[in-house]
């Protein structure tokens, strides 16, 4: 058996990375694509490789020669790449191709040895590797029969998003034996490079061969082997964090900060959403009006601090729509001067946004870092503070403060003339039965001095749409909060979700209850697992000090190499004096099953 690499394009759309190298000499995480994939072909004693080149083919060649293989190497030279497709690459190699069976690769793609482990493992002579298509694939797709028969080849302009749940996405490695080659593929080759051009691709070729009564080719499913084709510069930032080391794809993950729905096969524990809201119905209604929102201006400001302030029973003059709670964290701390109080281990969006000699911090001395209205007032009461943060329930911690307690300290903080900025993203997790958010105009204008923000994404499970809310008493403060916001901070979709989330109060309702009792379980199912000493939360996350034999990084790196679930490790936070605490997620019955799996095979 040999190998065929087709390496000759130049990799446009990589810009400046490919202006002096070939496409596949770009590195992942240090290491060439061609390199890579030459290390794992040499193991498998091919007679040889054959590398069709073009695009800065004097640097493959001695790149491709300084690497210590012992497969014979081959080149094919396309003079035409700058105009021609990686069909005319093939058809240059398709005398050899005739020779023997073939692998067939692009050099564009990043992958795993057990990709190719399983392409050889199948006993069919004639095979394409794909996978089930992800948003993020590009390229042509299939659809198979119930015995991996390819029924088609899917064009780009074939292509339909509502039959993806049947497409498989070519890998861009094939598998052919030497009769198929002769009898099917170079023929129909040469017939279509003769009768249309050489400014298509290979695959082409093998849709006509599909529509034949007897094609002779079938597919190969992977079964969570990793791959990547790199086409720009976001594939390749992908591709480092998935093939990175344990500690270092853990350490790529966290500087995301999201957007993993990229990785299909991930589950995110990280990131913190109601897992029961919103219902479905609710989504349907977004996706009727899909296309009238893409196409339309949202809102200016005024009129979404308006719509804000119906939905939470406010006056407009007292609250600011946010394009998520940091752009506002931002303003309040930003309009705010002087030394600020923060409780820690906290959410770390307000003390980033002081200098450290700007910060005066109160560590509760308690092991599981809680405290009450008594320990605040109590320790801020000497204190010189212009300003007081209070994140409740508390991120990581869960700690909360009961409504009654807390407005003992905006008493406190009023007597005393301090800001109090109080972060309530959490307090609809709650277990009281009461209603324990301090969003109602009563208590702003009883207290002046307090301003609330609230992270829609956090309760409503919404964390695309960018949504929060500030209110305060204070108008004057509030509309100079509303200067420093843009006037389009808001988009369609957010501000339609707005609009109709009052029709689905009862829902939002059911879902809280039923949030209510799956957490109950969950925590009840932590503290079963010896190496975590589990501290209590009234939010959607748990924190867990890790215990011997490991430590919060750890195992997150475990749990994120070896079962694809992202945790967040509270490593180098501050507050927790060099203990090792990680924050879970609350999520879905299923994937808390999945997780504790995980974590008890981490333990055996």
């Amino acid at each position: 058996m040999q190998a065929i690499i087709l390496a000759a394009g130049m990799g446009r759309r990589l810009r400046e990375l490919t202006k002096d190298i070939p496409k596949c000499m770009i590195k992942v995480n240090e290491v060439t694509l061609i390199e890579r994939m030459l290390v794992i072909l040499d193991k498998h004693r091919l007679n040889r490789i054959i590398i069709v080149i073009g695009h800065k083919s004097e640097v493959l060649i001695k790149f491709v020669n300084s690497l210590s293989l012992t497969t014979p190497i081959y080149f094919i030279y396309n003079n035409d790449y700058k105009k021609t497709n990686n069909i005319y690459s093939l058809f240059l190699a398709r005398q050899e191709l005739k020779e023997d069976d073939t692998l067939l690769f692009e050099s564009d793609l990043v992958f795993d040895e057990a990709a190719v482990k399983r392409l050889l493992s199948e006993p069919y002579p004639n095979l394409v590797l794909v996978d089930k298509y992800e948003s993020w694939m590009d390229g042509a797709v299939t659809q198979l029969d119930e015995h991996n028969n390819i029924k088609n080849f899917i064009s780009r302009s074939e292509f339909d998003f509502k039959d993806v749940s049947s497409y498989y996405k070519t890998v861009n490695i094939y598998k052919f034996s030497r009769p198929f080659s002769n009898t099917h593929y170079v023929p129909f080759l040469e017939a279509y490079s003769s009768a249309l051009g050489n400014n298509s691709y290979y695959e082409q070729v093998l849709k006509v061969i599909a529509l034949l009564e007897k094609p002779d080719i079938k597919a190969v499913k992977l079964k969570g082997e990793r791959w990547y084709e790199i086409d720009n510069a976001q594939d390749l930032d992908i591709a480092q964090s998935i093939f990175a080391k344990p500690a270092e794809q853990y350490k790529k993950f966290q500087l995301r900060h999201g957007g993993y729905w990229r990785y299909a096969d991930v589950l995110d524990f990280h990131y913190l959403v109601n897992p029961f809201f919103p219902p479905q119905r609710l989504m349907d209604e977004i996706k009727t009006n899909f296309e009238t929102l893409l196409c339309q201006y949202p809102s200016g400001l005024n009129v979404n601090n308006i719509i804000m302030a119906e939905c939470f029973g406010l006056c407009s003059k007292n609250v600011v729509a946010g394009n998520g709670a940091a752009e506002l964290i931002k303003s309040v701390v930003g309009f705010t001067n002087g030394i600020m109080g923060i409780i820690r281990p906290t959410f770390d969006e307000y003390p980033n946004r002081k200098s450290p000699d700007e910060l005066l911090v109160f560590t509760p001395p308690l092991p599981d870092f809680k405290y009450c209205a008594h320990d605040v007032i109590h320790f801020f009461d000497d204190k010189p503070i212009q300003s007081l943060v209070l994140v409740n329930p508390d991120i990581p911690t869960g700690n909360f403060i009961p409504k009654q307690d807390l407005l003992k300290i905006a008493e406190w903080a009023t007597t005393k003339n301090i800001r109090l900025i109080v972060d309530e993203s959490f307090v609809d997790f709650t277990a009281s039965t009461e209603n324990q958010s301090l969003m109602n105009m009563h208590t702003l204008n009883q207290y002046k001095n307090m301003v609330v923000i609230k992270s829609i994404s956090k309760s409503y499970g919404v964390p695309g749409l960018r949504l929060g809310l500030l209110a305060s008493g204070d108008q004057k403060f509030v509309s100079t909060v509303k200067r420093d916001i843009s006037i389009w901070n808001i988009n369609s979709y957010a501000e339609f979700f707005l609009q109709i989330i009052g029709k689905y109060k009862d829902d939002y309702r059911d879902a809280m209850r039923k949030f209510k009792v799956v957490r109950t379980n969950y925590i009840a199912e932590l503290k079963e697992l010896p190496f975590l000493r589990v501290i209590d939360s009234q939010a959607n996350f748990v924190m867990c000090e890790v215990l011997p034999p490991f430590n919060s990084l750890e195992l997150s790196e475990k749990l994120l190499s070896e079962h694809r679930i992202l945790i967040r490790s509270l490593s180098g936070k501050a507050g927790f004096d060099g203990r090792s605490y990680c924050r879970i997620a609350i999520r879905t019955e299923s994937e808390n099953s999945r997780l504790f799996a995980a974590l008890r095979e981490i333990l055996r």
